[in-house]
């Protein structure tokens, strides 16, 4: 939400300090300059980058308003992984195998949909404990090691995306020149007629440096930095997952376990200690 704001005041300022200073806001108004620098910002990005990032794009910007894990994700995630835990204390790990096999169809998942939507997370847990179930001799730290190389596979992908924005921000203040010289040769061309018309040909073509610098440092740059850093905050949801499994592996009950994933979550959104066993409790009952 506070990117759409931001977005929002960016042009307000911009064009109200314009006015504010007497311009006049139908100059500013270059649909050939827009053509210009958009459309060859938007070829770029597809030149560069391949289809699957730029789906990942469309799908993380659309997201932008709301992509974070707030605290009750992460309380529905704890309770979750403890509900997962006591099925294993009571029935053993073989009472696990029904619910990582078919997530869609176990009870206990079906009550966290959230999770559901979230397949690499849904993938991520269900493999871990498929090796874990199995009684392969794999020691917590093998395991770890194993589920490090998933998140930084994961990691590489999902950043991709906010840099390729990135390298857009950074192209268009040339574009911004591009635009400009263009406009130029179409004023010199026009030199020999009326000063008004000359004049108006010249201000076109500033205002296509003016719009890539605008676009770049005012809108796009900030887009990608807000991208990476929520692609940042999503890691912690996995983190999160490890260190329950982990901890589960080396054989501390649930309660213990999921203090451990607790732990890894940022300040703002942790649940206490207290919430968490509050919660827990309330599931078990």
């Amino acid at each position: 939400m506070l990117a759409i704001i931001g977005i929002i005041g960016t042009a307000i300022a911009i064009i109200g300090g314009f006015i504010m200073e007497g311009g006049h806001l139908m100059v500013l108004l270059q649909p050939g300059e827009f053509v210009i620098i958009g459309g060859a910002a938007f070829c770029g990005l597809l030149i560069g980058t391949p289809t699957k990032y730029v789906k990942m794009l469309i799908g993380q910007l659309a997201g932008i308003m709301g992509n974070t894990h707030g605290k009750k994700d992460y309380i529905d995630l704890l309770v979750m992984m403890y509900e997962l835990f006591t099925v294993a204390r009571k029935e053993g790990l073989m009472g696990l195998e029904k619910h990582v096999e078919k997530p869609e169809e176990s009870q206990i998942f079906q009550k966290y949909p959230k999770f559901l939507k979230n397949h690499h997370a849904q993938d991520f847990l269900c493999d871990t404990m498929r090796l874990i179930i199995s009684g392969a001799a794999v020691t917590a730290y093998d395991l770890e090691a194993l589920m490090d190389n998933d998140l930084e596979i994961h990691h590489r992908e999902t950043i991709k995306p906010s840099g390729s924005l990135a390298s857009v921000a950074d192209t268009l203040p040339g574009l911004g020149i591009v635009a400009a010289v263009l406009g130029v040769v179409i004023a010199m061309g026009a030199i020999d007629g009326p000063p008004e018309v000359l004049g108006h040909k010249v201000a076109a073509a500033l205002v296509g440096t003016f719009l890539g610098v605008l676009l770049s440092y005012g809108f796009v740059g900030p887009l990608a930095r807000n991208l990476e850093s929520t692609t940042e905050q999503g890691g912690v949801y996995y983190e999160c997952l490890k260190h329950a499994m982990i901890a589960f592996h080396k054989g501390f009950v649930g309660t213990i376990a999921v203090e451990f994933a607790r732990r890894v979550i940022p300040s703002d959104v942790r649940p206490g200690f207290n919430e968490l066993e509050e919660a827990c409790r309330a599931q078990k009952g």
